[in-house]
């Protein structure tokens, strides 16, 4: 894992990384939804007081699945067929969230990991590795994206 040069107590936005296989997973009170097999990229923010403490909480959950869902995403982490690849994450206090799925964009699931904003979804998926496109797209917010491996 890749710590180094992370600073968990920063605010910022991140993006997950996850290589799956085809399944249904039923996400809590949403209902199942279906997935095929390739890359699913989820973007989130860690404004709050614990930083990106959040995404450090994301990628124990992949390795230990060891707590209860808290958010749409925990489902992902908890299934098999689900691995988080990456997660790439980069500080600030601007609230990129939702500009980030929006300039990612392209084949989404309707109402995932959305329940606070406007957004059509938070989590998109692609048929080849995103790690470049994303990098890309934080680099245009102006943003010096750290990939934390898993």
């Amino acid at each position: 894992m890749n710590f180094l040069r992370m600073d968990f107590s920063e605010k910022g936005v991140y993006c997950l990384i996850f290589e799956n296989r085809d399944c249904v997973i039923e996400v809590g009170k949403k209902g199942p939804f279906s997935f095929s097999e390739g890359f699913h990229i989820y973007t989130g923010s860690a404004l709050g007081p614990g930083g990106m403490k959040r995404v450090k909480r994301h990628i124990d959950l992949s390795l230990k699945g060891d707590k209860n869902p808290k958010w749409h995403v925990d489902y992902l982490h908890l299934n098999s067929s689900f691995r988080l690849a990456c997660a790439v994450c980069a500080g600030t206090s601007a609230r990129l969230e939702c500009e980030l799925a929006r300039r990612l964009g392209g084949d989404s699931v309707s109402g995932f990991g959305c329940t606070d904003c406007t957004c059509r979804s938070h989590l998109f998926y692609r048929k080849e590795n995103p790690l470049s496109e994303i990098k890309g797209v934080f680099e245009a917010f102006g943003l010096r994206a750290v990939v934390l491996e898993c």
